[in-house]
């Protein structure tokens, strides 16, 4: 009895690694924020109708979940979601929870169609910023982003749109200097009050 245990033990280890390596696993269970910690105002995040509603004042939700420890290094992440207008939002990478404020580690990539900032939707926000609007208000669409060694690339619809390289980038400097590709969870972002956002999917894949 006691050997098969241990081999069912073994197998379900086996079993667990290979499921987190390689295939789309969603963060979200469409019931509630389990497996994630919001910061700041846990009120500007809800789940309504089996989305993730953003609305309210500035806060973080950040993924705390067993899939990879919450610590993902190269992945790819694919978010379905919703802006409605002169919504801003964002999709933190490589980050950590903090209690209050804007991340300080990590990078954003924006969400934003009609907000008044000029960076719209697929900036590495700050470093590679894009001005093109590429899908509208009220319309569901993915966001695919993709981190693998000092590359992000971002897609939209299927389509890339922002290619960036953290070592081809010369004008690194200031308070962007400390903000580096290492390793981290996601956070989805409440930008203000005026803002509501529905995210419907967030999965991961692990890359090796």
């Amino acid at each position: 009895m006691k050997k098969t245990c241990t081999l069912f033990l073994l197998l379900l280890i086996c079993f667990s690694g290979y499921s987190q390596t390689g295939e789309w696993i969603e963060l979200f269970n469409g019931k509630n924020l389990d497996g994630w910690k919001v910061s700041e105002n846990p009120g500007s995040f809800s789940v309504e109708d089996g989305v993730i509603k953003v609305a309210g004042p500035r806060g973080h939700a950040f993924y705390m979940g067993p899939v990879g420890n919450h610590d993902f290094k190269n992945f790819e992440l694919m978010v379905e979601l919703k802006t409605m207008p002169k919504a801003n939002s964002g999709i933190f990478i490589h980050t950590e929870y903090q209690d209050t404020g804007w991340p300080n580690v990590g990078y954003e990539i924006q969400v934003n169609q009609s907000h008044g900032d000029w960076r719209k939707t697929g900036s590495v926000y700050s470093f590679q910023d894009v001005r093109e609007v590429y899908v509208q208000d009220g319309e569901w669409y993915t966001e695919h982003v993709i981190v693998e060694g000092s590359k992000i690339t971002v897609k939209v619809n299927g389509k890339t749109i922002n290619e960036y390289d953290e070592s081809k980038d010369e004008k690194r400097g200031g308070d962007l200097g400390v903000k580096k590709l290492s390793h981290g969870t996601i956070a989805l972002q409440a930008h203000d009050p005026e803002s509501v956002i529905y995210y419907k999917s967030v999965k991961v894949k692990i890359l090796n």
